[in-house]
């Protein structure tokens, strides 16, 4: 690891509140008649309810979607037995993936103890609070005994992750390769290297799944598993083999699948080249795997190859499976997590695998397509559609095998609830993120010698966003990044303003004269604008040496504007700018839109090119536009102020853009509230669909809106997004945090790559 990913590391857990996880209040607790419900006397009654019926915790209380995150640190990712105390930022790792994924409340519990009994005895002691245990991070073999037991003795899901998630998620992908080689599971030869929790787990269920054990060699740091062998473990002694074969390489000749959860670079291309034809290769040991993605590739052309990593093909990583699986348990009540529910999540990961994937997993992945191959076996992490297939095979699987306490009855319901949980575009960063990775734009920062600047520049190029092109000083630069240890190798600085710069300084200014003589401008004055950090980077991009521009922490908004105006212009007839703000809702993303360049006080006109510039970026991000133009009048209801200019630019839109959705006038809460508007208003353009989308009807009211969301919400709110600019130039807010700046570079790189597709004609 990296000195500057240590750093990194140690600061992203510090900052602000220390750690990953919080809880929130889900009850209102503003007036004494709230508190005297959350608590005494009020809290009395359910107590009584639950005394009376034990299941009626899951109605009163939030059992029902805790789950508690329990180690002992003595299996720490690669680190072994560091204790419980420092196995904890793991820990809350795993309930910010819970969370994020799946919308599980996580209490994480470090038990400080390494005694098989005390560990089993507590966690039943404190059982009642959740409705399912995700043990983590235990050695082996005390792993193996204490989720059994745990497993009979208590009446909700118990799981293993280690053992299991690796199981599941690799199952899918060996079910995937069979398929593609043609092979059957009941007659291939499979050698598993490693002997612990995930390489017993894995071979089990590849047992339950139709592999004969006869067909199973399993080796550990000894060489095969061999009956011979004396002192067997009891796990070990399940997996032992009579046939005559005592090392690795041994085992691989003419086996058709290698499972790898060991240490790196223990099997090498000649023993590839020993095994079957259209070989199966999961190399899994992390960070590094058994034989490198690149010797493994060159060793064969007919191989299929997978490791734990995201950086290649075939990734086997746990949180396709655990999120999920815990999520259909949970919602039918599950006394367990049977063999019937990880067969059911490996079946529906693998079927998945197989349908046509969405244009948003392929724009994330920054590929055009990807479909059922060699090199995609199982869906990618950031596919929407997992949280609704696997939980709901899981939740069925639960039920038909009997463990269930809570039976579904529409499932295209629950399905549809399980994709409003997070909203499925609650993935929206990570998925622009994923699409412009390493597209190598060049991103001009106007103010490269701010330190919040050159955080974010640092972050950029770790992340491969883009090569950063800073505009100032570059001493004070080169000695603010030395001061604050940060990485800035790979990104241009460029001291514009002084002889460095005055070729281009003159290039620029006689283009800009060019441009603006019959407006104002002199040469003269063209020359002095390109000494500002602003001036100077616009040009940058309207003069192609730069794709894309970023500036306004600590400039004011008009100042930065301004340039932008005079020197990129408008891309649409009307010459109309406006700004937006995406606002990342547990509901998915919210976008309002204001007019923050123009006029504070737009007509019907203005609003109508506005709601087209939305209609338009948005659709970019891979999401149905669903706009309501907002007032403080819902057709027609009150008279009083201006609520006749949104209505008159929505009947311009509808007579003119039936194709774009859109409705109003309507106040806000009645656009929000798809239940309650198709109550009251069930005739508007919406129908049932959710608005995501306002345009407010001035600039203060859309300004107002969106600050107040930003300090009372705790929403993260990224923009403006300027829409309707010739050219990728972008301004953040004054002061802008390090994330909000990256932010604002990732959507500044993504409309970099559609004005250079939409000019090679390919948009």
């Amino acid at each position: 690891m990296s000195k500057q990913l240590k750093e990194d590391a140690l600061r992203y857990h510090a900052s602000g509140r220390p750690g990953k996880i919080e809880v929130i209040p889900t009850k209102p607790y503003s007036t004494q008649q709230d508190l005297s419900l959350a608590y005494s006397p009020g809290v009395a009654v359910p107590c009584l309810e639950i005394e009376k019926n034990p299941e009626d915790a899951y109605n009163y209380t939030a059992k029902g979607n805790l789950v508690g995150v329990i180690s002992n640190g003595t299996a720490v990712l690669g680190l072994g037995n560091i204790g419980a105390l420092a196995g904890k930022p793991v820990m809350e790792g795993k309930g910010l993936l819970f969370k994020t994924f799946a919308d599980i409340d996580v209490f994480d519990i470090e038990l400080d103890t390494m005694d098989v009994e005390k560990f089993i005895e507590t966690v039943k002691i404190i059982a009642p609070t959740f409705g399912g245990i995700n043990l983590e991070d235990i050695k082996a073999p005390e792993c193996f005994e204490i989720e059994e037991r745990l497993k009979a003795e208590l009446d909700i899901p118990v799981m293993h992750d280690d053992q299991h998630g690796t199981a599941i998620i690799s199952s899918a992908a060996f079910l995937s390769a069979l398929e593609i080689t043609g092979k059957k599971i009941d007659e291939v030869n499979v050698v598993v290297n490693g002997a612990g929790a995930s390489a017993v787990a894995c071979s089990k269920l590849y047992i339950s799944l139709g592999v004969k054990r006869e067909n199973l060699v399993m080796c550990d740091s000894k060489g095969v598993i061999h009956s011979t062998r004396k002192n067997l473990s009891g796990m070990k002694a399940l997996f032992a083999t009579s046939r005559d074969v005592h090392t690795l390489e041994e085992a691989l000749r003419g086996a058709d699948m290698f499972l790898g959860l060991s240490v790196a670079d223990i099997l090498n291309e000649d023993m590839i080249r020993s095994m079957n034809d259209n070989p199966i290769v999961f190399a899994l040991a992390n960070p590094d795997p058994e034989i490198a993605y690149e010797n493994a590739m060159a060793s064969r052309p007919d191989i299929i190859f997978g490791t734990g990593r995201s950086d290649y093909p075939n990734q086997v990583n746990n949180v396709l499976g655990f999120p999920y699986i815990f999520r259909g348990a949970l919602d039918v009540r599950a006394k367990a997590i049977n063999e019937e529910m990880k067969i059911a999540a490996v079946k529906a990961l693998a079927a998945l695998a197989k349908e046509p994937v969405p244009e948003i997993v392929s724009t994330a992945y920054n590929q055009n397509t990807i479909s059922f191959g060699r090199e995609y076996l199982i869906p990618k992490p950031l596919d929407p559609r997992l949280i609704s297939r696997i939980s709901t095979a899981v939740a069925k699987a639960a039920i038909d095998s009997g463990v269930a306490r809570k039976v579904i009855n529409d499932w295209d319901d629950y399905s549809d609830e399980l994709d409003r949980r997070l909203g499925h575009d609650n993935t929206l960063i990570r998925t622009i993120r994923e699409r412009i990775q390493n597209s190598g734009k060049r991103l001009v920062l106007a103010e490269g010698s701010r330190l919040n600047v050159l955080q974010a520049a640092q972050a950029i190029i770790q992340e491969g966003i883009a090569t950063p092109i800073l505009l100032g000083n570059r001493s004070r630069i080169l000695e603010l990044a030395k001061e604050n240890k940060l990485d800035i190798d790979g990104a241009t600085i460029l001291e514009f303003y002084g002889t460095e710069g005055a070729e281009q300084r003159e290039k620029y200014a006689q283009a800009l004269f060019e441009k603006r003589q019959r407006k104002g401008v002199t040469l003269q004055e063209a020359r002095r604008m390109m000494y500002a950090n602003e001036y100077f980077g616009i040009m940058m991009v309207e003069m192609g040496d730069a794709d894309a521009f970023v500036s306004g922490y600590a400039t004011k908004y008009s100042d930065t504007v301004r340039p932008i105006k005079q020197i990129i212009g408008t891309n649409n007839r009307g010459k109309h700018i406006a700004g937006m703000y995406m606002v990342m809702t547990k509901r998915g993303p919210v976008f309002l839109a204001d007019t923050t360049i123009i006029d504070p006080n737009p007509d019907a006109e203005a609003l109508r090119a506005i709601t087209k510039l939305v209609n338009r970026t948005i659709s970019r991000f891979n999401i149905e536009p669903v706009i309501a133009l907002v007032s403080h009048s819902t057709f027609g209801s009150v008279a009083e102020g201006d609520p006749e200019i949104p209505r008159k630019a929505v009947e311009l839109l509808h007579d003119e853009h039936p194709e774009i959705i859109v409705d109003g006038e309507i106040q806000a809460h009645f656009a929000l509230n798809t239940k309650l508007r198709m109550e009251k208003y069930p005739f508007a353009r919406w129908g049932e669909r959710n608005v995501n989308t306002l345009v407010f009807p001035d600039h203060g009211s859309a300004n107002i809106s969106h600050k107040l969301l930003h300090e009372l919400s705790g929403y993260e709110i990224i923009g403006p997004i300027l829409l309707g600019i010739d050219k990728p130039v972008h301004v953040i807010p004054m002061e802008s945090t390090v994330r909000e700046i990256v932010n604002m570079s990732t959507i500044a790189v993504l409309d970099a790559i559609f004005t250079n597709e939409k000019e090679a004609g390919i948009l």
